[in-house]
């Protein structure tokens, strides 16, 4: 088969996104249809806009009935992050050709994550590897999703604290990433980051503010240890 290799190094290393994934996007597709929205919005919704946390948060902007322009605000402070994600890996997609535009749309926390942290291969293909680590990421989530708000149209779920099962996949890839790196002062920084920006700045806007302040951290901290 062609891009064997490939194929299989990718649904090896997306294993533990697919736990999380299948999990996290059955509750998307039972809290979407718990607000009395059709099942097919779940795989219209996965396959073209895939952003986990913006689409629990849609679904409140549906119920709200809030405007376009202010979808789109929050939509850019909720996703932004994504920018930073971008600008890191800018050397490593340099060469994917036709298949950049996918990897681009398709580039979540998760799979970032895992393009960080797992280690290249010589032997593969790299442009076609991670296309299908990408893919099979997204694959998980479409099959979770649709099926969540299939079993959600017919059987009826308490769906109280499904939201956050996002976050705890956010933690345990937090934790990956230090059992990887072995180093905590990025974590530090992080962690300080968010709290500052949690008690001073609004709650709405915590995100973005938390990001930059901690990328002035890690600047400032890197910049003092080359300097000592």
């Amino acid at each position: 088969m062609k891009y064997e290799k490939e194929i299989k190094k990718a649904f090896q290393v997306s294993i533990p996104v697919m736990m999380g994934y299948a999990v996290l996007g059955f509750a998307f597709g039972l809290l979407l249809v718990s607000f009395d929205y059709p099942w097919y919005l779940a795989p219209i919704m996965s396959l073209f806009i895939y952003a986990g946390a913006l689409q629990f948060v849609a679904i409140n902007f549906f119920n709200v009935k809030a405007g376009m322009v202010d979808i789109a605000i929050a939509t850019l402070f909720i996703n932004i992050r994504q920018s930073f994600y971008g600008l890191s890996l800018l050397k490593r997609f340099k060469k994917t050709g036709k298949l950049k535009p996918y990897l681009i749309f398709g580039l979540t926390d998760e799979t970032y994550a895992l393009l960080t942290t797992i280690k290249d291969d010589d032997q593969l293909k790299k442009r076609w590897y991670y296309f299908f680590l990408t893919a099979f990421n997204q694959f998980y989530w479409f099959t979770g999703a649709t099926l969540g708000a299939i079993v959600g149209s017919n059987i009826r779920f308490d769906t109280a604290g499904l939201e956050f099962s996002l976050t705890a996949l956010f933690v345990v890839l937090c934790i990956e990433q230090y059992k990887n790196l072995k180093n905590i002062t990025p974590f530090v920084i992080g962690a300080i980051a968010s709290i500052i920006s949690l008690c001073f700045i609004p709650s709405d806007k915590m995100l973005i503010a938390s990001i930059i302040f901690a990328l002035v951290l890690m600047f400032t901290f890197k910049k003092r240890v080359q300097n000592e």
